[in-house]
Parts: C-alpha cells; sequence; structure tokens
C-alpha cells in the first residue's frame, strides 16, 4: 500500500461527503432498530454534523474539506441556543421543543467552532454548574431540586413549562432521566475543558470503567464499547498522562478483536474507531497497514462507507443511528491519522519482523 492509495481513498471519501452534505450544511442521519440499520428514517439531529467535523479536521487543507467545514460551522452556529448550548435535535424538528439540551452535543459542537477558531458564545461555566456531588457531569441541562446560581441554566431549564405534556411525555417514554450521568459524556467534557480542578473526578471515573471492563454498559447512549474507547482515547492523545493505565488495557482489548481479513470487532465502523484509538493511545505498528488496507477496500465506489449504528436512544437499544455519513467521518479520521504516522516515521515495524 502507497501514500497515494490512501490520499486516493481519503480525496473519494472528502467529494462524497461535499455531495452528501445538506445545503444548510447539515448531515444526514438515520433511526433504525439494529446496528446494521437495514430499515430506517431520517431524522434532523445536531450530532452526526459535529461528529463528522471533528473527523474531518486533519484534512481540512484539502478545499473541498475546507468547503464543508464552513458549511458545517454555519450549521452549528445557527442551531446554539441560550447560553451557547445545543439540543440533540435540530429547530425545525418537532422534539426539539420538549428535548432539554444536552452537554454531549453542546462540548462536541463547541470543540469543532473552538479549534476551527469560530465563534461561538462561552459556555464553560454553564457546563461546569451541571455537577452532581461527585463531580461528574450530568448528561443533561434540566430542572433538578438543587442550587444552581447560573442564570442561563434557569432560563434553559424553565423552557420546559412552555410544553409540559410533552416534557413529561418525553422523561416517561424515554430511556433518558434528569439525573443520567455518562461515561462518553463526561469524557467528552473532559476533552473539552480539559484536566483540572473541576474536571479531575471524570479521571477516576474513566480508569475505574477499564479496570473492571464496564465499556459495554457505562454509557446510555453509547452501547459499543469501540465508542467508549474512541472519546477515552482521545483525552489520552491530548496529554493526559493519568490514563495510561487505561489506554494500554484499550490497546490489548481493541487488538483482542482484530480479525483474519484484518478487521476490527464487528463492522467496517469499529475497524474505524478501533484505528482512530490505537493511535490515539500511541500504537505505532506496521500491523495496522494491512487493516488501512481493509478500510480502503470496503469503500464503496460512491467514496462512502456501509452506515452502521454510531449510538443509541437509550440502553435496551431500541432505536439506533447512524448513517453513511457518519460512517465516512470516522474512516476518514482513520485514514488521515495512519497518513499522519507514515509522514512522521511512527511506524514501529519491529512487530512486522517478529512475524516473518
Amino acid at each position: 500500500m502507497t501514500k497515494g492509495n490512501i490520499e486516493n481513498s481519503v480525496l473519494k471519501g472528502i467529494r462524497y461527503l461535499q455531495d452528501h452534505q445538506y445545503p444548510n450544511g447539515e448531515f444526514c442521519c438515520y433511526i433504525g432498530q439494529d446496528d446494521e440499520m437495514k430499515m430506517c428514517i431520517t431524522q434532523s439531529n445536531i450530532f452526526p454534523t459535529s461528529l463528522i467535523s471533528y473527523s474531518i479536521l486533519h484534512l481540512r487543507h484539502i478545499p473541498e474539506a475546507s468547503e464543508i467545514l464552513d458549511k458545517a460551522c454555519a450549521f452549528l452556529q445557527y442551531q446554539a441556543m441560550r447560553g451557547g448550548v445545543w439540543n440533540n435535535f435540530t429547530i425545525l424538528n418537532p422534539l426539539f421543543r420538549i428535548c432539554p439540551p444536552d452537554v454531549d452535543n453542546t462540548v462536541c459542537a463547541s470543540l469543532v467552532l473552538q479549534k476551527l477558531d469560530k465563534h461561538h458564545h462561552p459556555n464553560k461555566e454553564l457546563v461546569l454548574a451541571n455537577r452532581n456531588e461527585t463531580g461528574l457531569f450530568y448528561t443533561w441541562f434540566t430542572l433538578r431540586p438543587k442550587f444552581n446560581r447560573m442564570k442561563n441554566y434557569w432560563l434553559l431549564s424553565l423552557r420546559e413549562f412552555k410544553h409540559p405534556i410533552g416534557t413529561f411525555l418525553f422523561w416517561k417514554n424515554t430511556e433518558a432521566t434528569r439525573y443520567d450521568v455518562d461515561a462518553a459524556v463526561n469524557a467528552n467534557i473532559l476533552y473539552y475543558l480539559g484536566l483540572n480542578e473541576q474536571t479531575a473526578p471524570i479521571v477516576d471515573y474513566m480508569l475505574d470503567i477499564i479496570a473492571k471492563k464496564k465499556e459495554n454498559d457505562c454509557d446510555s447512549w453509547y452501547c459499543n464499547p469501540f465508542t467508549i474507547y474512541y472519546f477515552f482515547s482521545r483525552n489520552y492523545k491530548a496529554g493526559i498522562q493519568e490514563l495510561e493505565p487505561a489506554a494500554k488495557a484499550i490497546v490489548e482489548r481493541i487488538l483482542g478483536t482484530l480479525k483474519d481479513d484484518h478487521s476490527i470487532g464487528e463492522s467496517i465502523l469499529d475497524t474505524a474507531l478501533g484505528v482512530i484509538s490505537l493511535i490515539n493511545c500511541g500504537y505505532h505498528s506496521i500491523l495496522l497497514e494491512k487493516t488501512i488496507e481493509y478500510i480502503i477496500d470496503q469503500q464503496k465506489h460512491s467514496g462512502g462507507w456501509h452506515r452502521w449504528a454510531v449510538y443509541y436512544g437509550g440502553p435496551k437499544k431500541r432505536l439506533t443511528y447512524g448513517s453513511e455519513e457518519m460512517t465516512t467521518g470516522f474512516c476518514l479520521e482513520a485514514l488521515a491519522l495512519y497518513n499522519l504516522q507514515l509522514q512522521e516515521g511512527n511506524i514501529n515495524h519491529s512487530d512486522y519482523l517478529e512475524l516473518t
């Protein structure tokens, strides 16, 4: 495999995303009832655009990628709510008015805008004010019988009284609760805010999850361990050395799922997330070359990759969320990170020599 193979695949993928980005900058999201999402309908959500945009940040030197990011940022800026927070659903989605804004969408959208030096309303104090007694962060910005000094917190929460019946049914009929504390959400908060006195409890929380092998059920919305590995590993790559024990375990567990065809896990999505997580955790091996070849081989003629469930509507997996565009974003991120390893010469050939 040559550097040219990767770059050709990346360019095809970027052009696929450019062709499939909506005029308003949004990316498609489907709702299904199984991981393969064979039967699904479209749903207007914020999160896919944030995730895809983050995945192609390393590719913004490509003109088409830069155009995609500019449109995506305009979309995210338009969807921002009071206090610089975001909802899971777009403003035009009927569910927007009854679903409370959430911290995960908020920090993921903010990360994209921050890394691209795009304007967004300061929201870090509001995020910090949404913690429980152990120092971990709640998933939702919503009413709780607890003192909060932030004006915007109350103004956001009081929107529940505009649609009391719909809000009541939201909490009754979904698997969400006002007191949700989720692992991937907290990992994303740590990545956004950085390690400091206020976010330190998240590190111990993450270490405990990996040590006790709870990555399969530590989050209500990310029920795939590879998604957990992905979000956790970003923090280690960001320089939080306290997570080294978790990083080593993540590498071992991902490599333990390597198949004979050099895929990882159960899908092309798992494979892409696995490669990204391995690289984020400091794994530099020529053995990844075959997995990168597998990713390229799985690319469709259109330039995209098959859809697979990225996140869920709750731990019971009654609803699955994903799209070809989301899978394509992660595959492009895997290719971009591996290409950076090649350019920097950070490939360990010893594993290959031991096998030959």
